[in-house]
This record gives structure tokens, sequence and C-alpha cells, in this order.
């Protein structure tokens, strides 16, 4: 895949007025990228600044959740012909500049499915204004994801990726849930299906705008994460039926 490749970069968006302006104005022109907002029935403005800025905008009805937004933005994303898909939150969480350092590693054959490590290279994202429990839970978690699954990645818990367009033709992401716990589900089964995956350093940056779910939230988020890791572990293990 060359670097003419057709680049869509969605942004699930929910009560992102003050921030999705600055989000799109910071992706790189070269990527020559289609842009597509998919409104989680905010109640704010983000909807109309997406049409201010000209950007091709999907609304839901009601809010349907994290999850429930990414299956749109690849829905979306497919339908308009991308080869490859980025999910850019719409918070200016993360630096939309690392999309070229998120997508090269596919661009150049290596890997085909990209996410963006706050941790990768000994990096400590508190420095970013990461939340301690935030911090701790995602290094729990992931200790817990590499063992149960045999990887080694710094961090399994970003909301920054990139996919080649067969990766999401091929995992049954309608299946997973409509929350937060959508990541965990979508990773875990790349692993089991041995998709190539690589992580890429991106900065951290935690402002008053970005979002981030409650304590409460972060732990039934860990606890479903936990779940899903014994239960493709069993999967795993479970021999397939005989013809």
């Amino acid at each position: 895949m060359g670097l003419g490749a057709r680049v869509v970069v969605t942004l699930p968006a929910f009560m992102a007025e003050q921030t999705l302006a600055q989000t799109v104005q910071e992706i790189p022109a070269e990527l020559d990228a289609e842009i597509i907002v998919v409104d989680d029935a905010s109640r704010d403005r983000t909807a109309e600044v997406a049409r201010e800025l000209g950007l091709t905008l999907f609304l839901h009805e009601r809010n349907k959740g994290y999850g429930a937004n990414q299956k749109t933005c690849y829905d979306e994303a497919l339908r308009l012909g991308a080869e490859v898909v980025v999910l850019l939150h719409a918070d200016y969480q993360y630096d939309p500049k690392s999309i070229v350092r998120l997508v090269e590693p596919i661009l150049a054959g290596r890997a085909d499915f990209t996410f963006g490590s706050r941790f990768a290279g000994g990096a400590d994202p508190r420095r970013g204004g990461m939340p301690l429990y935030r911090y701790w839970g995602n290094r729990f978690t992931t200790s817990i994801e590499n063992l149960l699954l045999g990887t080694r990645f710094s961090e399994l818990h970003s909301g920054f990726k990139a996919y080649r367009r067969s990766v999401l033709e091929r995992l049954n992401y309608h299946a997973y849930s409509d929350d937060f716990v959508f990541d965990s589900q979508m990773v875990v089964d790349a692993v089991l299906h041995h998709i190539a995956i690589e992580e890429v350093p991106i900065p951290t940056r935690y402002t008053l705008e970005s979002s981030s779910i409650s304590v409460k939230r972060s732990l039934v988020y860990i606890g479903l994460t936990i779940y899903e890791l014994f239960r493709a572990r069993f999967k795993r293990r479970t021999p397939a039926p005989r013809a």
C-alpha cells in the first residue's frame, strides 16, 4: 500500500464544541484525508461546528455510547472507500500531527493495526497530565492483558488508532459493546486473529476539555476488560469441534 492510499480520519464526538475545530485544523494536510465526524447526540454546538468546518457529519439521534459511535465511524469510513481508517478523539486529547506516524507502519506494510502509546519508550504520561487513577488503572490492566494474551505492549488502552481496511472487514466489531469496553474487545479480537499490530509512541496531553470517564466507570471498564481477557483465554484453550 503506497503513500497514495485513501485515508479517512474519523472523529467520534460528544460535547466537543470547544475542541473540534482545533483538532481538525491540526490534522496534517499531507495526508489528503477525508474527515468525518460522528456526533453522539451532543447537547452543545458540536454538530454546528462540524458543519461550519465543512466536515462530513453523521448524527446519532440519541446518545448510544462510545463503542456505538466507533461502529458508525468505521461503517461510514468503509462506505466511503477508505483503505486506511484513523480513529481520533475530537476532544484534542491526542495530537493530530501524530497521525502521520500512526499510519506509516500500515502504509509501509509492516502492520495492519496501529495504536498510539503514551507509555512507549519509557514515557511517563503523568507529565502530560494523565490523572493518577487512569495511569495506575492503565498500567494494571495492560499488565494483565499482556500476561493473558502473550503480548508485550506498553499500553493497550489508547483511543488513537489506525486500521487497514481489511482488519475492519475481518473483525465483527458490530458484536462488541456499545460502551468503553469496545476498545478492549477490538484489541483482544485482533490478537486472537493474529493481526499484525504495532504501537507508535505519542505525546500525552490532558486539558480541561479532554473527556475522561469517572473513577466508578473506570473500575467498571477494568472489570469488563478482565472479563473479556479470561473469555479470550478460555476460547484459546477450547479445542475446535470435530467435523
